[in-house]
């Protein structure tokens, strides 16, 4: 008769992720949006609403990124971001009301949704479901933070996540984990950024990214900032053409989109130059828009 074989003496069954952390419960209330430096300044996002396959190969200096995408869901959107920007700014306030904090995060799909701007019908619900998919199912190798050139940390967006429900079996909300590369950045002051809430009302995939490395390095410097268009191409991960990324990005110059910056094309050597100088002071992206002018009037 045969016996089903025994463990090994002293081997352990590695404990799942999941049991090894605390949870931490999403803050209700109207919290400013935080956004994390890396996310800002380089390429780890499709740009586009179709389904994008080609990994994103970066390099500059010490820093190497590689993103790559799976067939059944393609890489993870700039739109998708969205949840890491809620996540951030989740950790950040926790962090700031003395509050325990965790990678491993739980909330309703009611939370997220009307966080980031978004509707809250069924096939709202579904697109989220399916950026987690995508947040999931993306992998990313990088040097960034790494204590040589050599040394690439690899990752996803959200290391595994699940949706729960109540007592009776209806569906409750998500709980999703969050990569320590990620979770470490959010931490830090100086890696967070505080952006615009406005942001979320932008449509566009370019104008979106646009924004985001433009306040990263416009900041608060009143003579502002400004990037080769060759250079910025490279740094967006963009499958257009540089001709063709050169366009869209005159044409959001010309609609001048981007809350509190004003963008302008500049030709100083015979190479066109983007600048962007803010036009208001990035610390009112932390006040609520509702309590805005409720603030502008109290000056004496």
């Amino acid at each position: 008769m045969s016996s089903r074989p025994s463990a090994q003496p002293g081997r352990r069954h590695p404990t799942p992720e999941r049991d090894q952390l605390e949870l931490f419960r999403a803050i209700p209330g109207d919290l400013a949006p935080r956004d994390a430096q890396d996310l800002m300044a380089y390429p780890f996002f499709s740009l586009a609403k179709s389904k994008r396959l080609k990994p994103i190969d970066f390099q500059a200096g010490s820093v190497a990124i590689r993103v790559e995408a799976v067939p059944e869901h393609g890489m993870a959107t700039i739109w998708d971001a969205d949840v890491l920007i809620w996540a951030a700014s989740q950790l950040v306030e926790a962090r700031d009301h003395g509050f325990r904090t965790s990678r491993l995060v739980a909330a309703t799909p009611y939370e997220i949704l009307t966080f980031v701007g978004r509707g809250t019908s069924a096939r709202d619900y579904d697109r989220l479901k399916a950026g987690l998919d995508r947040l999931q199912a993306t992998t990313v190798a990088t040097t960034i933070r790494q204590p040589s050139e050599r040394r690439r940390h690899r990752f996803s967006w959200i290391n595994e996540w699940k949706e729960t429900s109540d007592s009776k079996g209806r569906p409750y909300g998500v709980e999703l984990i969050l990569p320590d590369w990620f979770y470490s950045a959010v931490l830090d002051d100086a890696l967070i950024l505080t952006i615009d809430r406005a942001y979320f009302d932008l449509t566009g995939g370019l104008e979106r990214w646009l924004y985001r490395i433009v306040r990263k390095h416009g900041g608060r410097q009143p003579g502002g900032w400004s990037f080769d268009l060759t250079h910025l191409h490279a740094k967006s991960g963009s499958l257009s053409p540089l001709k063709h990324f050169a366009y869209d990005l005159r044409d959001i110059v010309r609609r001048q989109p981007l809350p509190g910056y004003k963008l302008t094309l500049e030709r100083p050597y015979g190479f066109d130059r983007l600048v962007f100088v803010p036009t208001t002071d990035p610390l009112d992206f932390a006040i609520p828009r509702r309590l805005r002018g409720a603030f502008a009037g109290d000056k004496l």
